[in-house]
């Protein structure tokens, strides 16, 4: 008869942790006598099962996580989904979000860190009918604008741009304004918004946020402070599997795709195969493919930080060394790469 031990990471880490609250199972790790143990830790994503958790969900139904002794069950997103807060509450101990929740966290006080960033260009997009003529998003003009006030790029494109014209209503996540309306654009990811627009029959065009000079850092998976000081094995098991994972996803998507796809039915197949494919040069842009997928250049924090401060986001800070903000010590060694052979 086989016999199991389980451990939580109060038991088996520092007391200096401070266990409380709803961490105490945040990592355990299960022994199984003549057996490896495995660590079973939960990994929150920012919204539904999409595209741009690929390289995650490729890293579980492919084995790249256990191949390192690590079970992760991902936890699914949507609207509001408290990440941050999960992770550094230690009510889980990985997650997924954006370069600027990271610096909005950490300028709160919460222990947050980015250990890898999968989208070097951010998926960001406003979407637009082509015969409207924009073809750029400081040309936007006597529209109807469908866009969320809270987020990051929001608040960046109202304060770099005058927009004259433009009425701004709530975006509630649906197309149909868009492709019912010729005088009508709305905000949306690459891969999703437009996508969806042109199959329900709408001609239209996608201007990249990024290209206006803000460009977060996508499904960035973070981790807590105090995780990387007693489990480093694990977050470097977790940033590798997470690594292979997504270079397998860019390359041969279609288990995952699946796995997705059962997961959020309202995404079929073709959407998701045109998000893999969309997802590859902003995954593996010049920096990715000379420093590894995954890096992070501390001038892109500070730069994201400066334009947060800039355009009113958060507050003038001088007491916030963004340099931990993020760690790149957990990702594999620099492997250049020009092509996905």
């Amino acid at each position: 008869m086989t016999h199991s031990i389980v451990l939580s990471w109060c038991l088996i880490g520092s007391l200096a942790l401070g266990c409380s609250g709803g961490s105490d199972d945040a990592v355990q790790v299960y022994q199984e006598l003549d057996a490896a143990p495995v660590t079973t830790v939960q990994l929150a994503l920012n919204w539904f099962p999409e595209a741009e958790h690929g390289g995650f969900y490729t890293a579980q139904v492919e084995g790249f996580f256990a191949s390192r002794f690590v079970a992760v069950e991902i936890l699914g997103g949507g609207p509001d989904a408290p990440v941050i807060q999960r992770v550094a509450s230690g009510q889980v101990a990985f997650g997924v979000t954006n370069a600027d929740g990271v610096i909005n966290a950490r300028i709160a006080g919460a222990d947050v860190v980015a250990l890898m960033a999968p989208y070097q260009i951010n998926p960001r997009c406003i979407v637009v009918h082509e015969n409207s003529g924009f073809t750029s998003i400081d040309q936007l003009a006597n529209i109807t604008l469908g866009l969320s006030q809270r987020p990051a790029f929001s608040h960046f494109l109202r304060w770099k741009y005058d927009f004259p014209g433009v009425t701004f209503v709530p975006y509630d996540g649906s197309v149909t304004p868009l492709v019912t309306n010729q005088e009508f654009a709305l905000q949306g990811y690459l891969f999703s918004e437009p996508v969806i627009a042109r199959r329900l029959g709408a001609v239209v065009r996608a201007l990249m946020v990024a290209d206006t000079g803000f460009n977060p850092y996508a499904s960035v998976l973070i981790t807590s402070e105090r995780v990387i000081e007693q489990y480093p094995e694990l977050v470097r098991a977790m940033t590798e599997a997470s690594v292979q994972g997504w270079l397998h996803y860019l390359k041969d998507p279609d288990v995952t795709n699946a796995r997705i796809h059962q997961l959020n039915p309202q995404l079929d197949m073709e959407i998701l195969e045109e998000g893999a494919r969309q997802s590859v040069p902003l995954v593996l842009d010049s920096t990715a493919r000379a420093r590894g997928l995954g890096h992070m250049e501390l001038s892109r924090w500070k730069q994201l930080l400066e334009q947060m401060v800039a355009c009113g986001i958060i507050a003038e800070v001088n007491d916030l060394d963004v340099s931990k903000a993020f760690s790149t010590d957990f990702l594999p060694a620099p492997n250049p790469m020009r092509s996905l052979k």
